[in-house]
């Protein structure tokens, strides 16, 4: 892959994936899931197993972001895997150290940047998402097909990057810190505490809200320039001086916000992973709405 700007240690296009289906060293992943609007009867979150079972990208395996990326015992929901059950099914799929890992989604990557964020989080930089995701590839009448692949299991070892993690504690020690900017990432009426998907609304006190729907354009959801997003992070205040937390409810979507402030190079970012749900499950965290 060309490194002729930052999108290419971030993003593959169709068309490169469309050249590289056969290469022994990639792994690509359907991570295909929903949001439902809040507003829509729960679940409001679904996996697309059935989707990819009957049509995805050739070789791509399957990873369920409610199922495969999440701690199923711990006591916030979606809480995200420990890197030693991430690792194992890493390890299942046929993914080792040496393999760059390809994902995609149908939602403008607001899915894929979860995984993207958890290799990343576990020493594993080599991964790109796909830009456009699933809908560009279908509209270009690229291939597709119904069979899994079959991979040999992978040597994948998690080695832990602790500034890519951060939890409540710490984002509590952090609200105190003048050179901190919090950035809420979920939509605004969400932010401003109108409507929520948790047990209390509102957002964390001092947060700024960023949405991460305005980073992408057109009908497939393409990330807009470089250019495009260092200007919506300047609007809103945000500077690479600053130290940078983002949050959303699961710390989905916060790996978006992440993923825009990798990709504008600022060089202190942090997913506060267990994001809302997490600090809401403390009656003593304090809330902001308006």
């Amino acid at each position: 892959m060309s490194a002729a700007s930052g999108w290419d240690e971030f993003f593959v296009s169709t068309e490169w994936l469309a050249a590289h289906l056969t290469d022994p060293a990639i792994r690509i992943i359907d991570v295909r899931g929903i949001i439902l609007p809040v507003e829509a009867p729960q679940p409001w979150y679904l996996e697309c197993r059935d989707e990819y079972a009957d049509d995805h990208i050739p070789g791509a395996l399957y990873v369920g972001w409610l199922t495969d990326l999440i701690e199923p015992d711990a006591p916030v929901k979606l809480t995200a895997a420990s890197p030693q059950r991430f690792a194992a099914l890493m390890a299942r799929l046929g993914i080792g150290d040496d393999h760059l890992v390809v994902a995609y989604d149908d939602l403008g990557n607001q899915v894929a940047a979860r995984l993207w964020w958890m290799l990343n989080a576990c020493g594993h930089p080599a991964v790109r998402l796909v830009d456009g995701g699933y809908p560009k590839w279908l509209a270009e009448g690229r291939p597709v097909t119904a069979e899994p692949p079959r991979h040999p299991p992978g040597a994948f070892t998690a080695r832990v990057q602790p500034e890519w993690w951060l939890r409540r504690a710490e984002v509590r020690q952090a609200l105190h810190d003048p050179n901190v900017r919090l950035i809420d990432c979920r939509p605004r009426r969400d932010f401003r505490g109108e409507v929520g998907r948790g047990e209390r609304k509102g957002h964390i006190p001092g947060a700024l809200n960023i949405p991460t729907r305005q980073f992408m354009h057109g009908p497939y959801n393409t990330w807009k320039s470089e250019g495009d997003l260092g200007a919506i992070h300047e609007a809103a205040g945000v500077t690479p001086e600053n130290r940078i937390i983002t949050y959303c409810y699961s710390g989905v979507t916060a790996s978006v916000g992440l993923l825009a402030l990798k990709l504008l190079g600022f060089p202190r970012v942090a997913n506060y992973v267990g994001s809302w749900y997490d600090w809401e499950s403390d009656p003593t965290s304090p809330i902001e709405a308006g």
